[in-house]
């Protein structure tokens, strides 16, 4: 199956911490075939000579020898966690290692469906963060806003209360998930505040569409076509709503909403810019470690590309959003209105290990058609309108349509 490129702020992860540190993955072998089953092997890799791994055994024989409790010396966990420590000695929380349960998160948010609370979580440098609070979910009906800094989780049901320092994606997604009905409680720190704030949610099952088309009501020639996510099933949802666009002979004008967009496939932020750029127009530039770039470019007959466009963006835009707001902007000069977006400007590949198991790995940063780096920066707006929490109004979608009058 072809490994596709995923821009992971929340689509992955729930990761077993570390054990062995640097790189004693390669001193043993598992064999998954008769899994658990844990094939010992101390021969050190020719390749990996020059590295000493006698602190790693002792430490290993040391813990089955004298360990109080010897129901707690799980081979398998053990190799888990010295593989989850290598990776994580990297210090980039988005390449982790997922063990094979773990690993079927992935699927779950991409697939559109989970049990959990309803945010997309990432960091604001090294505090975790809420990137986004997803529509009709306990986390959005609880008031809970993009940015919020999130200092503490607590499960009375799994004796959990902990804070978020030094926190890995992959452990706070396991430790906010759980079955429907079930409660957590996050502490929550929020721009301007000083007090942090507690929300004790319900868990639901959460079910995220990628694509919702509406028409204004007071606007016949707009149509809004707001996207939530860029996953497997993006696409097709996408492909039915222009369907629908087109058959609407009013329609000549189109905002395109990717507020609260935490990210996804790298594939379907350029089959969606493709709509509305010429063919062989650059989308994203990808940029290796050594400074190789590749362009993607636009490779289909653009179905949108006679429409005039304004994109909505906030600090819950991330990733695949701002490849897709980015582009437009660079090779059309479509304005961006709203707030600035994240800043997320590396890109994952994810790898499917034995057993299930995954390995989602940061391979390089990507550029702006115009080689602009958002990471950590994020895109500003071009016109720039902050949302009314007392307003009933969607202040920034007003804006957006009453854009059009003064194009």
């Amino acid at each position: 199956m072809k490994v596709r490129k995923v821009f992971l702020l929340v689509f992955s992860f729930c990761l077993i911490f570390s054990l062995g540190y640097l790189s004693g993955y390669k001193g043993y072998q598992v064999d998954y075939r008769k899994f658990p089953k844990v094939v010992i092997n101390r021969n050190v890799p020719i390749d990996k000579s020059t590295v000493d791994f006698s602190l790693f055994w002792r430490v290993w024989d040391n813990l089955e020898k004298n360990y109080f409790d010897k129901s707690k010396i799980n081979p398998v966990k053990m190799v888990y966690g010295a593989i989850g420590g290598m990776v994580s000695s990297l210090g980039d929380p988005y390449t982790s290692f997922l063990p094979p349960e773990q690993n079927k998160v992935v699927e779950e948010d991409l697939g559109g469906s989970f049990d959990g609370v309803g945010i997309q979580i990432g960091y604001k440098g090294t505090q975790l963060a809420v990137i986004a609070a997803l529509p009709s979910t306990p986390a959005e009906k609880a008031g809970i806003k993009p940015g919020d800094l999130i200092i503490g989780i607590k499960d009375v049901s799994k004796k959990i209360e902990r804070g978020t320092v030094g926190i890995s994606l992959p452990e706070a997604v396991q430790l906010i998930r759980g079955p429907s009905g079930s409660n957590v409680t996050l502490i929550i720190l929020r721009d301007g505040s000083n007090s942090p704030m507690t929300f004790e949610l319900t868990r639901a099952t959460v079910n995220v569409p990628s694509v919702i088309l509406t028409f204004p009501e007071k606007n016949k020639d707009v149509a809004v076509l707001k996207l939530l996510k860029f996953g497997g099933e993006t696409d097709s949802e996408w492909q039915n709503a222009v369907r629908e666009i087109l058959k609407n002979n009013q329609v000549s004008k189109v905002i395109l909403d990717l507020r609260d967009n935490p990210g996804g496939y790298l594939e379907e932020s350029v089959n969606i810019a493709s709509d509305f750029l010429k063919t062989g127009s650059v989308v994203v530039i990808q940029e290796q470690a050594d400074g190789t770039k590749n362009s993607y470019k636009t490779q289909k007959l653009g179905l949108l590309t006679k429409m005039k466009v304004v994109v909505l963006i906030n600090g819950g835009s991330a990733s695949a959003s701002e490849i897709l707001a980015g582009a437009l902007r660079d090779n059309l000069k479509i304005k961006l209105i709203g707030d600035k977006s994240f800043g997320k400007g590396t890109i994952q590949e994810p790898q499917t290990l034995d057993n299930g198991a995954g390995l989602h790995m940061t391979i390089a940063k990507w550029l702006t058609p115009n080689g602009t780096w958002v990471n950590e920066k994020g895109l500003e707006p071009d016109v720039k309108i902050l949302m009314d929490e007392k307003s009933t109004t969607d202040v920034q979608l007003e804006k957006a349509i009453s854009s059009f009058l003064s194009n």
